[in-house]
């Protein structure tokens, strides 16, 4: 295994430098309802100092963070029903992650602003970059796990808008059950790193174009790298034990359908 380079559910690369006059954007559906300052959210909303087990620092970590219920009811506004939305939580380094506005309104999701164990912003991840100026973090012990309950760092953006309205060329539509279900697993597990057709994260390699992933590795190997990278190359992609057989043949399947519906808008004619 030489090039296979797959990064879905956790990895990050290191993005430019943190710039202390960042704003974190709020948008729907492309169209931006507000950008605010650190300054500008800690003023809104009252700022919590705590202390909690950090899955990527492998320690307790102490943040000083914001609610995030309240950071989206100050980004969207307090009418809208965040609990019954799909957002997109959007880093600087192209980690795009799908998920559910319930999740993010929990009273455990934070929005940490700073380091409260460290004059700046301990490194973090495998290329230790600084996660300035925004972490999302989560406090209560039953949300660790980082397929569930991601933590983008250095946060950018917040979208209200369906994976399938911002990603469309990634649906693999008028595929089979097999491949249906194989997106809504990459949907789930992989579409924060990759992306299909240059739609989805920006970490990992696209998957689609030019070539499919089944166009030039082996359907085993693929189901074997997702299982467990590590056994093939040192490398930020997590391990995937949690998914079943049935899981990786869909996604094997998924991948197969897409192979005959590219779309790319950077190819050269």
């Amino acid at each position: 295994m030489i090039a296979l380079v797959l990064c879905a559910g956790g990895c990050h690369r290191a993005p430019r430098g943190a710039d202390p006059g960042a704003r974190l954007t709020f948008a729907r559906d492309g169209r931006t309802v507000a950008a605010l300052t650190e300054r500008e959210l800690e003023a809104a909303v009252s700022v919590e100092t705590f202390t909690a087990y950090d899955p990527y620092y492998q320690r307790q970590k102490t943040w000083r963070a914001l609610p995030m219920r309240r950071v989206l009811a100050r980004g969207f506004g307090p009418a809208t029903p965040i609990e019954r939305e799909q957002l997109i939580l959007r880093a600087r380094d192209g980690y795009t992650v799908p998920i559910a506005g319930a999740s993010l309104v929990d009273d455990g999701c934070y929005l940490a602003v700073a380091d409260a164990d460290a004059p700046a912003w301990e490194p973090i991840g495998p290329q230790r970059v600084d996660p300035a100026p925004f972490y999302v973090v989560w406090r209560k012990p039953d949300q660790q796990d980082l397929e569930g309950h991601p933590r983008p760092w250095q946060l950018d953006a917040i979208e209200i808008t369906r994976a399938e309205t911002l990603f469309p060329h990634a649906v693999p539509t008028g595929a089979g059950p097999d491949a249906q279900r194989g997106f809504e697993i990459f949907r789930g597990e992989c579409i924060r790193c990759h992306a299909i057709n240059r739609e989805g994260g920006r970490v990992g390699p696209d998957l689609n174009v030019p070539r499919s992933i089944v166009e030039y590795r082996p359907a085993e190997q693929i189901r074997e790298y997702i299982k467990n990278p590590l056994a093939f190359r040192y490398g930020a992609m997590p391990a995937h034990p949690h998914l079943t057989d049935g899981d990786l043949d869909a996604l094997v399947a998924y991948f197969h359908a897409m192979k005959d519906r590219k779309h790319d808008p950077e190819a050269r004619p």
